[in-house]
């Protein structure tokens, strides 16, 4: 099976922070996929911009090695390689002072093209790089601008820096990107619940009895170190990648698949859920860090024996969300996401209520409750556990099996990495998989109690053993419901 792929109308993409590790590990490897797969039209360029000093050749073998460690070998082909490398180009650029963006306007097509600015680099540069783009005549017609995570660290944060993007750029030139919408299995969660008359109608508080959303990692710091110890699990991981997970799970059907009807719903969800604050988030949340332990084949660190220092960061999390609207009143969602956890993995799991009445007496065994499970990493696939009976004589016995649909097995395709798609829908000037602003804000509107909760609780983490599934605590908010976190597999 092959799909048909549509190349985009020749564009220029200007990578600031071009040397960095986002640009090492997932940009150049994902354009360079787009540049194989024939997506590209010329004459697209795409420009690297840093403070270091670069020639063109030497950021083409900076670009050729991180291609050749970052891509499958049996998915590079040499001549589209050189082909891809020959639209690179290099320009030094100092994104506070301004040195360069002059060199920079000469290098990109006229005012009326495509021209994307993709901020690879430190929040604290987006209001200094937006208004040299600005200064220099390169923000109108088609330019738009790319944002990574984290926007701000609170709500007022957060603020701050729309506002400077915002001065300069209007809202539909500007894509905060969160690469799990690119996942493929994230998108077809709608796809599952939008175009299946079996599930939607049974999507809601008389059906379902809970909702989990697990993002574990096997990883520690890495080399994010600066980074994650100011910030932590909640701030890292639950204010963008969990949040819009549960509200693609939550939200309403849209009215069609355009960008701004999508994002109303989701933002009606993060308005909708119940604020845990003050002696509630003791109740409702977990914080949890790493100790020494066992993870990825080997004794590993703790996590302050990583840092250097002793911290009160939480590198887990775990907590119980409600949504206050007529659909989801009174079903919980269980969240949890870590480090150094147990496996990698990433999943949702919609665990439906039981039966009413068994009618097949107690020598046939449990009937188990439903469940639909979304993995989205690794190995994406949905599961669908349902109640058969065991084949064979000897009476009636009931066995929990699920019919299982894995992507890599149903499509003779390849999966394309979530950067590539988003890439591409920000060539394109689609911003269904792109966060709002008020979007973002809303978000900071929920986890901003959470975490002034735990400071005024003083809500230590708790210590869990690496290689784990976190801290006993987690284990305790679920099973005091009377539920258990799913186990994958």
């Amino acid at each position: 099976m092959t799909s048909q792929i549509i190349p985009v109308d020749p564009f220029d993409l200007v990578v600031f922070g071009g040397t960095g590790d986002l640009s090492e590990r997932k940009l150049l490897p994902a354009l360079y996929q787009r540049q194989k797969a024939g997506q590209f039209s010329e004459p697209t360029r795409i420009i690297a911009a840093s403070r270091s000093a670069v020639s063109d050749d030497g950021y083409r073998d900076f670009a050729a090695k991180a291609i050749r460690e970052h891509v499958k070998a049996e998915e590079i082909d040499e001549g589209e390689l050189k082909r891809f490398l020959d639209r690179l180009s290099y320009i030094q650029v100092d994104a506070k002072g301004g040195d360069g963006f002059e060199r920079l306007r000469a290098a990109t097509r006229d005012s009326s093209a495509v021209r994307v600015f993709y901020l690879a680099v430190a929040p604290a540069l987006f209001g200094d790089i937006a208004g040299h783009l600005s200064g220099h005549g390169l923000v109108g017609g088609g330019a738009r601008i790319v944002v990574e995570k984290p926007i701000g660290r609170d709500r007022t944060s957060a603020r701050a820096l729309n506002d400077a993007i915002g001065r300069v750029f209007d809202e539909h030139q500007i894509f905060r990107i969160d690469h799990y919408l690119g996942k493929e299995t994230v998108q077809n969660l709608m796809v599952l619940r939008f175009a299946n008359a079996l599930y939607e109608p049974l999507w809601n508080s008389a059906h379902i009895d809970h909702v989990q959303i697990t993002v574990a990692e096997t990883v520690g710091l890495e080399d994010r170190v600066s980074y994650y110890d100011t910030a932590g699990a909640l701030r890292d991981m639950v204010q963008n990648h969990m949040l819009q997970l549960l509200c693609l799970t939550a939200m309403e059907p849209p009215s069609s698949m355009d960008a701004d009807a999508v994002r109303d719903e989701k933002l009606k969800i993060l308005r909708s859920l119940k604020r845990i604050e003050g002696a509630e988030a003791q109740k409702l949340t977990v914080r949890g860090q790493y100790k020494a332990g066992a993870a990825e084949g080997g004794a590993v660190k703790g996590y302050a024996q990583e840092l250097g220092k002793a911290s009160d960061t939480e590198t887990f999390v775990a907590l119980k969300a409600e949504i206050a609207n007529w659909r989801w009143a009174g079903v919980p969602f269980y969240l949890r996401t870590g480090k150094r956890l147990a496996e990698r993995v990433s999943e949702i799991c919609i665990q439906f209520k039981p039966v009413p009445h068994s009618i097949f007496g107690e020598g046939a065994g449990v009937v188990a409750a439903n469940q639909l499970v979304i993995r989205l990493q690794p190995d994406e696939g949905v599961k669908q556990w349902l109640m058969i009976k065991d084949p064979g004589p000897g009476g009636m016995r009931l066995r929990h099996v699920p019919l299982d649909m894995s992507f890599a097995d149903a499509f003779d395709v390849r999966n394309p990495d979530a950067y590539e798609r988003l890439i591409m829908d920000v060539v394109r000037g689609n911003q269904t998989l792109f966060m709002r602003r008020d979007e973002v804000e809303a978000a900071w509107a929920w986890i901003d109690p959470i975490q002034a909760a735990w400071t005024e609780n003083r809500q230590p983490p708790q210590g869990y053993t690496a290689g784990t599934w976190g801290p006993s605590g987690s284990i305790a908010l679920i099973e005091r419901d009377g539920r258990t976190w799913h186990e994958s597999g």
